[in-house]
């Protein structure tokens, strides 16, 4: 029986990249997975993805940038399912600007996006793993909100709130048995940085003491160890996966 077997995870912005990828790790682990995300057509052919290879899996519809569509997903996940003990908060948004020229808008846009849906449905499935006293909550940040970017002011922000959430969540959680962690991908290869020049990628793999991008494959590796009963003592960190890019 495999490591996870038989424990409920949600994972959000599940349709593809690190979400589609963290999703199949996590099934590959004996998990059943609720994949979130607000394109069902799309989520549908992961969860046949994930069935073919043995797994179970079910599609739900989610925008996280909506209280009521967060609420509602949640509800569904758990009559569903039964429970929530696996969180994974991957979904996200970038709206890239110098802050001078950032419109208020982007700003409002990707903070309740990447932080504000994340404290929500965390919120949302908090419930189902105090009444279990087991739980795993781990929130997707990035290397931008360790050290920030240029034209990024709100993506940093989202994401440096994150670990400040994950650190405060930490706290309230561990005497319930409930870990909450971060993971913090470096430059990895995603449809988010498919938009980037062949030069841009050329001077983000200087900076990469490994000298490679990261695949999404890296990240969910992270995430199903976070989840599994091997990180059971390990609470309120953020791990580091970015080939060296930083070393905090």
């Amino acid at each position: 029986m495999s490591d996870l077997s038989p424990r409920i995870a949600l994972v959000t912005g599940a349709s593809q990249g690190i979400g589609r990828a963290c999703a199949l790790a996590l099934a590959a682990q004996g998990a059943h997975v609720a994949l979130a995300a607000r394109t069902l057509s799309k989520l549908e052919e992961v969860a046949a993805e994930i069935t073919a290879l043995g797994g179970t899996a079910h599609a739900f519809a989610l925008d996280v940038s909506d209280e009521t569509s967060i609420k509602s997903c949640a509800k569904a996940v758990q009559e569903h399912f039964g429970r929530v003990e696996i969180l994974v908060n991957n979904a996200g948004i970038t709206r890239d600007m110098l802050t001078l020229r950032m419109k208020r808008s982007d700003w409002d846009e990707v903070l309740g996006t990447n932080l504000t849906g994340a404290f929500l449905l965390t919120q949302a499935c908090m419930q189902s793993m105090l009444k279990q006293r087991w739980g795993r909550v781990i929130n997707i940040t990035s290397v931008v909100g360790e050290v920030g970017a240029a034209g990024q002011a709100n993506y940093a922000a989202s994401k440096a709130g994150l670990i400040g959430l994950t650190k405060s969540l930490a706290r309230e959680l561990a005497s319930r048995t409930i870990t909450v962690n971060a993971v913090a991908p470096g430059y990895i290869e995603t449809a988010m940085t498919a938009v980037l020049t062949d030069a841009q990628r050329a001077a983000m793999t200087q900076h990469i003491p490994l000298a490679r991008a990261g695949t999404d494959a890296d990240i969910a590796h992270a995430v199903a160890f976070l989840a599994s009963e091997g990180a059971s003592y390990i609470t309120g960190h953020t791990l580091d996966v970015n080939g060296g890019m930083y070393m905090g």
